[in-house]
């Protein structure tokens, strides 16, 4: 199997394409190759990655699956009022959304869904066949930017394979959630999956061995934007400084529909578990950490973290940190996804089979690797990197 490079033609199949990460990410690709803007945000674009052959930006085409009719050029629209996307670079890429709008299939939800699971997930990988097809690619990377779901039980369906498989096959049973479906549907397309939310996706038993018998990567979970990405800096400050930290609390305040999304606690769940096993790690203790979620509707796109962090120095003084992090969720993600699928693709095109440890840079809960320090997970993620370039064409 090749390596990737610049010259290779690679197809991008967002879950959730017309969401706002979906369509940031999509409007800052069309920029990009018009060379209208700078990859500010784009790690892979870093010196460190010079000598790293992945696909370029012009190599890359869009399609996707979403559950909602809305035109992506509408959603960006909207994202254009709420200070998301500039106005002038909307207009000059505008024209670039009906190609992508035209390679977006209906997605589905598994408690609306009519006939097995079995069928739609047949028919999602299909979409993502054809689409690879139709545009002479290489390669997919299938990347999950849906909504958030509420954890998943681990139950014997989704631990065994064989039973899973039965299980799909049952009209009356729904074992699977969306995102999960989603990257079944990409393994048996034979695609890369990225799981950018903190949803099951490929993290049950059963998809992982799914995975290792189609002989296909997937990486996830949860995109690392902004508290927790501070935290994973912070907090080794603290324990390589000998300092002990008493307690750190935070509130995050979102809107849009994150915020909607998560107002719900069984999906906020999913999140919370995501973002609370980072302290522990890195303190290399448990320390009270109360965390808090809240939906504040007008913030739109726009998102906030309070931090306080109480600590102990030399002879017992008690002093504090505090921080603030004001940023745009979709902003902040969107450069990430272009670099984990020009990641996933190179790493797919090396012969690369099952979790992709490597990527643990970008995610608050990297699966197969316990490791949270940024500065640890960048150094790993590099050097893995410029090892593809040696790989074997």
């Amino acid at each position: 199997m090749s390596i990737a490079s610049a010259d290779v033609p690679t197809g991008i199949w967002f879950n959730g394409a017309r969401g706002s990460v979906a369509t940031t990410a999509v409007t800052g690709l069309l920029a990009l190759r018009e060379g209208l803007v700078a990859p500010i945000g784009c790690v892979t674009k870093g010196a460190e990655f010079a000598h790293v052959q992945l696909p370029d930006w012009a190599q890359f085409t869009v399609g996707g699956h979403d559950i909602v009719n809305d035109p992506i050029e509408k959603r960006a629209e909207h994202l254009v009022g709420t200070g998301v996307i500039p106005p002038e670079l909307y207009q000059a890429v505008r024209p670039g959304y009906a190609a992508v709008e035209a390679e977006l299939r209906e997605g589905c939800q598994s408690d609306t869904l009519k006939g097995t699971q079995h069928a739609a997930i047949e028919r999602m990988s299909a979409d993502i066949a054809e689409f690879r097809e139709r545009n002479h690619l290489h390669r997919v990377v299938v990347v999950n930017v849906a909504s958030t779901e509420a954890p998943v039980p681990l139950t014997d369906d989704v631990r065994d394979v064989a039973k899973l498989e039965q299980a799909l096959l049952d009209p009356s049973r729904r074992v699977l959630p969306p995102s999960s479906m989603a990257a079944l549907a990409a393994f048996r397309a034979g695609c890369a999956f990225v799981d950018f939310t903190p949803s099951a996706g490929a993290r049950l038993p059963a998809l992982a061995q799914t995975a290792e018998r189609l002989r296909v990567p997937y990486a996830g979970s949860d995109g690392k934007t902004g508290e927790t990405l501070l935290r994973t800096v912070l907090a080794p400050m603290f324990t390589s400084r000998a300092l002990r930290v008493l307690s750190w609390a935070g509130t995050n305040l979102l809107g849009g529909g994150d915020g909607a999304t998560l107002a719900d606690s069984a999906t906020a769940e999913s999140k919370m578990r995501s973002k609370s096993g980072v302290l522990p790690s890195l303190l290399g203790e448990d320390v009270p950490a109360p965390l808090h979620i809240d939906n504040v509707p007008d913030l739109g796109d726009h998102k906030t973290a309070w931090d306080h962090i109480s600590f102990e120095g030399f002879l017992g003084i008690r002093m504090a940190l505090q921080f603030t992090w004001q940023g745009i969720d979709s902003t902040l993600a969107a450069p990430l996804v272009l670099d984990l699928a020009r990641l996933m693709a190179a790493a797919h095109a090396a012969g690369r089979v099952g979790a992709v440890t490597e990527l643990a840079f970008f995610f608050k809960d990297p699966v197969g690797l316990d490791t949270h320090e940024l500065g640890k997970q960048q150094v790993r993620l590099v050097e893995w990197a410029r090892s593809l370039s040696t790989s074997t064409r």
